[in-house]
């Protein structure tokens, strides 16, 4: 029994030591696979298809302009850049992108997951309150908050596919990078992704997943559509 005990061990910790614990994304199969962005290319691969090694250049693994703010989002009160795969080829099947967040004083970025990745941020400037939840798993009607406030110089982690929120506490500008161990993390933002979508989940099934009124999920479309 012992020896079957230590055999079984040793397979599990085989298959562990192999598997891609280093990124979620799958572990790249050759050394380069730079990304061709041609929209009528009659393969469709989970992730982007790769341009022969021997035209990789340089510049296929740069970028450059995280030393300003992105463009600004109309009452977001925020301004975002990021450097994936679709403005910097060479990360296709890295597993990795990176992105700058400017946030407005007293103001907040929505509820939101990333299904692909986890999140790492980095603050640069300002003062933040970040946070995620985690499912109760004695109540999984209920959730247990991790929050930090945040200042230059402090990282904080958002385990992959967690709602998670950051909000500007400070009196001015909060500036942060922002890391994901995903070429393409992808972003569901929570309040728009239900009262926002296209075609509209019916009023009925809001009003009975919210416990609101008619009236109020109207307001609500009106402020996340």
């Amino acid at each position: 029994m012992s020896m079957w005990w230590f055999v079984t061990t040793l397979v599990i910790t085989v298959f562990i030591s192999n598997s891609p614990v280093y990124a979620y994304d799958n572990n790249p199969l050759q050394d380069i696979c730079v990304a061709v962005n041609d929209s009528k290319a009659a393969v469709f691969v989970n992730g982007k298809i790769c341009k022969n090694p021997k035209f990789a250049t340089a510049n296929d693994f740069f970028a450059s302009g995280l030393n300003v703010s992105g463009i600004a989002a109309p009452g977001a009160g925020g301004a975002a850049k990021f450097v994936d795969v679709n403005n910097m080829p060479g990360l296709n099947t890295l597993g990795i992108s990176i992105g700058r967040v400017d946030l407005e004083p007293q103001r907040f970025v929505p509820f939101h997951t990333h299904p692909r990745a986890t999140e790492l941020i980095t603050v640069l400037e300002g003062i933040l309150y970040a946070g995620f939840l985690v499912p109760d798993p004695a109540n999984f009607f209920k959730s247990r908050l991790f929050s930090k406030i945040l200042y230059p110089g402090d990282v904080f982690v958002f385990p992959i596919g967690l709602i998670h929120f950051q909000y500007n506490v400070g009196n001015k500008k909060a500036i942060y990078l922002t890391a994901f161990n995903s070429q393409n993390p992808g972003f569901i933002f929570i309040p728009n992704s239900i009262f926002g979508s296209n075609p509209p989940i019916p009023d009925d099934v809001l009003t009975q997943g919210f416990q609101l009124s008619k009236t109020q999920i109207a307001e609500l479309r009106r402020k996340f559509s």
